[in-house]
């Protein structure tokens, strides 16, 4: 991404739009056995592709609807809409999620993300809700949206010390 992210005042006014997209990352096999890795879901749906060209509806292997529920961090960095002076953030919860297409291995995927709200929770703290959508390359529907919240966290200045006399 080219242009400079906002910042928080600057976010503050743009409760309601789209803050951008992402580029595109692919959703291949290898990915998908990781994340069966990491979760113990090795539903053959997801890692079995013999399998599921034999007796899937689709032919193909699909990625687990939470594996592409998960990229949506990754994702968000892309599009640069982290604001400016952040020094942390952290998932906060999901106020809803719908899972709407299935991810076939291979597919492309992208995130878009609307700021939804932004509220003071602390001097220099932010409570955020973002709408986000999960489109797939070539498809009219997309993967899934999720409404995430996030806590960020300003970075604070210091205060500049005084030389002692």
């Amino acid at each position: 991404m080219d242009r400079r992210p906002p910042t928080f005042d600057e976010l503050k006014t743009m409760i309601g739009q789209e803050l951008g997209v992402s580029g595109w990352t692919v959703v291949d096999q290898s990915r998908i056995d990781q994340f069966a890795d990491c979760t113990g879901d090795r539903q053959w749906l997801h890692t079995d592709p013999e399998r599921a060209r034999r007796e899937s509806p689709l032919r193909v292997t699909i990625a687990h609807g939470y594996l592409t529920l998960s990229i949506i961090g990754a994702l968000c960095h892309d599009l640069g809409a982290i604001p400016e002076n952040t020094q942390a953030a952290f998932n906060y919860g999901l106020d809803e999620v719908r899972f709407l297409a299935p991810v076939r291995v291979g597919s492309r995927v992208r995130l878009r993300a609307t700021l939804l709200s932004m509220e003071d929770k602390a001097p220099g703290q932010y409570l955020m809700k973002f709408l986000n959508t999960i489109d797939i390359e070539g498809e009219e529907t997309p993967a899934l949206t999720a409404e995430t919240l996030v806590m960020f966290y300003e970075r604070r200045r210091k205060p500049r010390r005084r030389p002692s006399s």
